[in-house]
């Protein structure tokens, strides 16, 4: 296969890469291999398909996995590398795993910084060996000479960890210079701050091709979240744009294909860059319909084999559904189509399949994007030094305790909005009517990291419950989710009722749940004119089980920010190998007290 940087100056026109990282789930592997099938074997196929790679080489396996099977479909692969706090000889197998497959192209980047010697009380038996991405050029290039083609990462705005614009490409140029042979940017919004960045760039000597990261804004709060996380700056243009349909995730949905066309316009216009890279979130709608408008490719029909396969998925999955009684008629009439808030299911609209709406875990599990809504991966969303001033060094139960509490009243004396590892934004408006219980939970050390209110026939422009277009009506049953030692879990097990779902695991993947298999809780759903029944939220016991793992390893995580054998490390730690993570949902949505008061009297 040849380097990226071959087929770049072999491109007939303007070119496009995509971006994917492996899914959390089986079926979701499944789905992604057929969309990315359909994305190669279409009238524009991108230059080639780059796969992520977990900091820490925490999906390394899947990561490597899922090149295999994209390299099996004839595609160019560029697998994502990260090099820090992950042992030299993992990076040695992920290289020559790699040239095993025959993958020639590699993005050389460094994952989460290196872990601070003052965290640990003892050295580790071998120090990290690479403590930024340019130690990882310099290495892949002494091992392996220029059989491989290195890309690097850019930041059209400085990295966060720059201390200025000028610092940021000092070091920018460091790890050009290291023998890096392409480079591709981070997301940005702002085109006339990256044409700036460019022109900087190559006065600075920096000549490799740079490649602009696009990332279609697919719904409102993940782009909320993913510009919170990455300090992106977002002109108030687009903000207010956004604002006034926020609610509306297909009006925002296609807003953002319209900004990221212009957006690509614009910068093949410059020409300062001959392609872009489209980070797809594992969806493809978005992705399809801007390489459409922009002319690269013509209108695709779906295949017999897809519209059949669709309407397969759509229609078995009526059994095992615990909804209302009227949902369950009205589904058995139409068939379900459980993505939120899509189309009709009919044959001129089969690419608005049922995952094309990110919800992070409360999607369908054969949704490719099935817990993911930003693309930033599991773990603790922040950095160590911010996570150490944002939390403190808890000691006892009565410091989480408070870290939760703060998070759940949004003390406005703190000097920015409190935050838990299991959440880097405010609690939400809707939430404001069961803080009280929530209150009362984590004073009994009920630690809860999701939740929501019951809510009955709300307006679809309701500012606080509303979502979807506009005329609706949107429902929700009382949902909360909180870890518990095991005497708590056999309390609430033998007291649970019919009309609450209970599901109940552990680190060590011990699994409890008062349900049938395969039961499947549709836990929040809108009524729009001229549309099916929309299930925004559904927990079932696979995804349960799937957020049960990225869940016990954020408590690691962030023991992990404290020294070895210290109190604060020794209480997260047991937390995380001894507690249970608790999900209950009551299905009583008419009766906004109902899962509250269970858990305060029973």
């Amino acid at each position: 296969m040849p380097h990226l940087t071959e087929l770049i100056q072999a491109a007939n026109g303007p070119f496009h890469t995509l971006e994917f990282f492996p899914p959390r789930t089986e079926p979701g592997l499944v789905n992604l291999l057929d969309r990315i099938r359909r994305f190669t074997s279409g009238s524009a196929p991108p230059l080639a398909v780059s796969i992520t790679w977990g900091a820490g080489g925490s999906t390394a396996e899947r990561s490597l996995d899922l090149a295999a099977q994209v390299v099996e479909l004839g595609v160019e692969v560029i697998l994502h590398l990260t090099c820090t706090n992950m042992p030299r000889d993992k990076v040695d197998m992920a290289l020559t795993r790699a040239r095993g497959l025959g993958i020639h192209n590699i993005l050389a980047l460094r994952g989460d910084p290196p872990r601070p010697e003052e965290y640990a009380l003892t050295p580790p038996s071998e120090p990290d060996f690479f403590q930024h991405a340019d130690d990882l050029v310099r290495y892949i290039r002494a091992e392996h000479g220029d059989y491989f083609c290195i890309g690097v990462a850019g930041y059209p705005t400085p990295h966060q960890d720059s201390q200025s614009m000028e610092d940021d490409l000092k070091w920018f140029k460091l790890k050009c210079d290291a023998g890096a042979d392409f480079i591709v940017t981070q997301l940005f919004y702002d085109v006339h701050g990256f044409e700036s960045w460019v022109r900087r760039c190559r006065d600075a000597g920096i000549t490799q091709p740079i490649i602009p990261g696009i990332m279609p804004i697919q719904n409102f709060s993940s782009f909320r979240r993913l510009v919170n996380l990455t300090g992106c700056p977002v002109p108030n243009s687009i903000l207010s744009h956004l604002y006034p349909i926020k609610t509306d995730d297909a009006a925002v949905k296609q807003y953002g294909a319209r900004l990221a066309t212009q957006m690509v316009s614009r910068l093949m216009a410059s020409g300062l860059v001959q392609g872009v890279h489209f980070c797809t979130l594992n969806l493809e709608k978005s992705v399809r319909t801007i390489v459409e408008n922009l002319g690269w490719a013509a209108p695709a029909a779906p295949s017999p084999e897809h519209h059949n396969r669709v309407i397969e998925e759509a229609t078995g999955q009526l059994s095992n559904l615990s909804i209302s009684p009227s949902e369950a008629s009205h589904l058995a009439q139409i068939g379900l189509h459980r993505s939120p808030q899509t189309k009709p299911l009919n044959p001129p609209n089969l690419e608005d399949s049922w995952d094309e709406y990110p919800n992070g875990r409360f999607t369908d599990v054969r949704s490719p994007a099935y817990g993911e809504i930003d693309g930033w991966g599991s773990g603790i969303k922040t950095t160590s030094a911010r996570a150490l001033e944002a939390w403190g060094t808890p000691t006892c139960h009565n410091d989480i305790g408070n870290l939760f509490t703060a998070y759940i009243n949004n003390d406005p004396s703190l000097p920015s909005p409190p935050t838990t590892p299991f959440s880097d934004l405010p609690l939400s408006a809707e939430s404001s009517s069961i803080i009280p219980h929530l209150l009362k939970l984590n004073a009994k050390r009920y630690y809860t990291v999701g939740s929501q209110p019951s809510v009955d026939a709300a307006a679809s422009e309701d500012p606080i419950h509303g979502w979807g277009p506009r005329g609706g009506y949107v429902f929700q049953k009382s949902f909360v989710e909180f870890f518990v030692p095991l005497s708590e879990v056999q309390r609430l097990e033998a007291s649970v009722s019919k009309r609450i779902t209970m599901y109940a695991a552990n680190k060590k993947g011990e699994f409890r749940t008062n349900t049938e298999p395969g039961a499947v809780n549709a836990v929040t759903w809108g009524v729009f004119p001229g549309q099916e029944i929309v299930q925004s939220t559904i927990i079932e016991a696979t995804s349960f089980m799937a957020w049960k793992e990225e869940a016990f390893d954020i408590w690691t995580d962030w023991s992990m920010l404290y020294p070895r054998g210290s109190e604060a490390r020794n209480l997260l730690d047991t937390i995380a190998s001894e507690w249970w993570l608790v999900s209950l949902i009551h299905h009583d949505y008419k009766d906004a007290a109902a899962l509250w008061r269970f858990l305060e009297t029973e």
